[in-house]
């Protein structure tokens, strides 16, 4: 019934244009109304794009990127096909401009798509069709391009461009962030928020696309996508903390992998994975008595963790005597 009534809706608003609906939308084209910023870091070259709208799932419509080449916000009556299309005209050496004209070009629901590019070097592309419901607008600056359609009011791009360019000193996760942060503030998506997403690639590619997505975080459903993408922000910072932990406990650096373990665990103290790694490398560190301090309550809210333990051993995670082993298996 809802996809119906959509078609409907479309047909009256758009007329002719409407009346080819595969060209405007489809069960896989969601209604993505919505706002969202697209920007490159031109201190690192990293690349990003961030979103929130009323639509479940937002981040599986809207955000594209790849490291070395570019990000892509594909939104309103969203084609998705102008993500993965754009980036591959990137790759191939077009402009952002050059791309998204030719995206544009072969695009009869042109009128109700709104379309935001950067690319590597910078280079920033707009289209807001000119059927976007309103409020619908956009804004461009310095390496780039804030845009959003079916808003409450007419100045959520220029609240998100200024919050953006207020927030020079930040990395560019929560750099963008604050941009969707002010444009909540100044009214956002008429119909509320349900979820949010955002993407941050390299500037250049690396050995391959597991290590050139910095960060790739999703809200689906929430009655505060934003507050909550902020905080799974907040905890894929911590685990860059356990990550350079595990990367020191290779190389055989327990100061530096206690320090990094302390850190993630300052950023969310009751997280008990954090706790327990930071006590393992306290006890191989020959820290016995503080290992056991930190295990004995994580044992008692979670018995399996005691399990893993008598695990460690075995494949040299754990390098204790056995007389220590049974003092840490008995940690209460």
């Amino acid at each position: 019934m809802l996809k119906k009534l959509l078609l409907c809706g479309a047909s009256l608003l758009f007329g002719p244009v409407a009346a080819r609906a595969q060209s405007v939308y489809s069960a896989t084209d969601p209604l993505a109304h919505t706002f969202s910023i697209v920007a490159r870091d031109p201190k690192t070259g990293e690349m990003a794009v961030a979103v929130q709208s009323h639509w479940f799932s937002v981040g599986t419509s809207v955000s594209w990127g790849e490291a070395g080449v570019g990000v892509v916000a594909t939104q309103s009556f969203t084609n998705k096909s102008f993500g993965p299309r754009g980036l591959s005209l990137l790759k191939s050496g077009k402009t952002a401009q050059q791309a998204l004209d030719e995206l544009l070009a072969a695009d009869e629901g042109r009128d109700v798509r709104q379309v935001a590019i950067v690319d590597a070097q910078g280079r920033v592309a707009t289209h807001t069709g000119r059927k976007c419901i309103d409020m619908a607008g956009q804004q461009q600056g310095p390496q780039f391009s804030v845009q959003a359609n079916m808003m409450l009011t007419a100045t959520v791009p220029a609240a998100m461009a200024k919050a953006y360019e207020a927030g020079a000193a930040l990395p560019l996760a929560e750099r963008v962030l604050a941009a969707l942060d002010a444009a909540q503030a100044a009214g956002g998506d008429i119909r509320g928020r349900q979820s949010a997403a955002l993407l941050v690639v390299r500037g250049q590619a690396t050995e391959g696309p597991w290590a050139d997505r910095l960060v790739d975080l999703r809200v689906d459903d929430s009655a505060a996508p934003l507050t909550e993408l902020r905080r799974l922000l907040q905890l894929h910072r911590a685990y860059e903390h356990m990550n350079a932990g595990d990367l020191a406990v290779e190389k055989n650096n327990m100061p530096q992998a206690i320090a990094e373990y302390q850190a993630a665990e300052r950023m969310f103290p009751q997280n008990l994975e954090m706790q327990y790694w930071h006590a393992i490398t306290l006890a191989n560190k020959q820290q016995v008595p503080a290992a056991l301090k930190l295990l004995g309550p994580i044992f008692r809210q979670d018995a399996n963790w005691r399990t893993l333990t008598e695990r460690l051993p075995k494949v040299g995670l754990l390098t204790v005597s056995p007389q220590e082993l049974k003092q840490i298996l008995a940690a209460k």
